[in-house]
């Protein structure tokens, strides 16, 4: 297959190439490739990137089909130029032991079209109150976390550290401190109890979906103070702000948009190095969860197929990013903490590949969405970089029509 007249970043700058591909690897990159028996896909006007690395994922089965299924959201990723996602486990039966997980990656071998990992819980059930089975667990998931809660009991969450550190194994919090809601406090103040206990024990953390100002400070001066920790942002709270709520569930997530200072504080957290990626939180929701009072729905909101445009549109076409922080917060930086091997666009490498359409300005519509749900705030709006085309491995697995 030659991907024909694309953008290929090379030395920090954008070249139109031809990428042939043969099999699962990236054979050549040229100015003009003419190959006989060859597929060719019309990339002019579009930019060529490995595809993304999502680390932050609610698939929604096993236990709430309603919502979501295996199949549906990571045909909704495929769609979103997102090759590689990981699940979350607020799951019914959580992935605590063994067993229980096995019920979920069985469902993922059959139905993925994209590469899933799932985490395995902190605690059992996720309820805060007992370990889960590290030891059964930790060669079956890419990390741990309790997702959608904190941990609150303090020495369980210490427990758990030092367990991480002796078998180098990655923690993930959801940070939110009993007591205080969803408010900014129980973000920075979670934050802190956290960053400290990472210091003191030594283990590798990273908080999911930073949305505060004084979180993000914390972390800085962590991080500064040699603390193994990082953090992600999302789409919506580098672009999104309470105000734009309006009562409209789709707007409605944990952590809530917050002011317009965290939103700009978000932005600076990731230009500054603060926050190393981005992830969706994508979260499906059924429609009739979602259509009653704002204060009654559930938090949560769709964001594979819209996390490269939103980013694209506001970070780099905006000129606050270059291409190549792109690239690092939303695939290599991901990957490497992850651990799970980074892939570029070069000869040699697998075709594992994104096609976005940087030069035409799409807008995002309810009828076009693959996900099950249609929980988005970006429907309506419209942005540079919505996915063409999605390769995993040289397979075809999604195609704009």
């Amino acid at each position: 297959m030659i991907l024909a007249g694309g953008y290929v970043l090379i030395d920090g700058k954008l070249q139109n190439k031809d990428v042939l591909i043969s099999g699962d690897i990236i054979s050549k990159i040229e100015d003009k490739i003419i190959a006989e028996n060859e597929d060719v896909f019309d990339a002019h006007g579009c930019w060529i990137i490995p595809a993304a690395v999502d680390v932050h994922a609610h698939f929604r089965e096993p236990g709430f089909e309603n919502k979501a299924t295996i199949l549906s959201e990571s045909r909704a990723a495929a769609k979103g130029g997102i090759a590689t996602a990981l699940a979350m486990p607020n799951l019914n039966p959580t992935p605590d032991c063994a067993k229980n997980l096995k019920v979920e990656t069985d469902i993922i071998a059959r139905d993925s079209v994209i590469n899933i990992y799932p985490y395995g819980s902190v605690t059992k059930g996720e309820k805060g109150e007992e370990a889960a089975d590290y030891d059964g667990l930790k060669d079956k998931v890419i990390a741990f976390t309790d997702d959608g809660r904190g941990v609150n009991n303090v020495m369980l969450l210490r427990d758990a550290m030092l367990w991480a550190k002796a078998n180098n194994a990655l923690i993930c919090s959801h940070a939110e401190m009993e007591g205080y809601g969803v408010s900014a406090e129980a973000e920075y103040l979670a934050v802190m109890r956290e960053t400290e206990l990472a210091r003191l024990i030594g283990c590798k953390y990273h908080f999911c979906h930073i949305s505060t100002k004084q979180a993000f400070e914390c972390i800085k001066s962590a991080r500064k103070a040699g603390v193994d920790v990082t953090c992600e942002v999302t789409p919506h709270h580098l672009t999104l702000c309470k105000e734009d709520i309006r009562g409209n569930t789709n707007f409605k997530m944990n952590p809530p948009l917050r002011k317009r200072e965290d939103m700009l504080a978000t932005v600076g957290g990731l230009l500054d190095g603060t926050a190393t990626m981005i992830a969706s939180d994508h979260a499906p929701h059924a429609a009739d969860e979602k259509n009653v009072p704002y204060d009654l729905a559930p938090n949560g909101i769709i964001g594979f197929e819209t996390m490269l445009p939103v980013c694209y549109t506001a970070l780099v076409k905006s000129g606050l990013a270059t291409h190549a922080d792109f690239l690092d917060w939303l695939v290599y930086n991901p990957a490497k903490r992850f651990n799970l091997g980074v892939n570029r666009v070069a000869a040699g490498e697998r075709a594992t590949l994104a096609v976005l359409d940087i030069s035409a300005e799409h807008k995002y519509t309810a009828d076009e969405i693959l996900s099950k749900s249609k929980n988005s705030p970006f429907i309506g709006r419209s942005y540079y970089g919505f996915n063409r085309l999605t390769i995993i491995n040289g397979k075809v697995i999604f195609k704009a029509i």
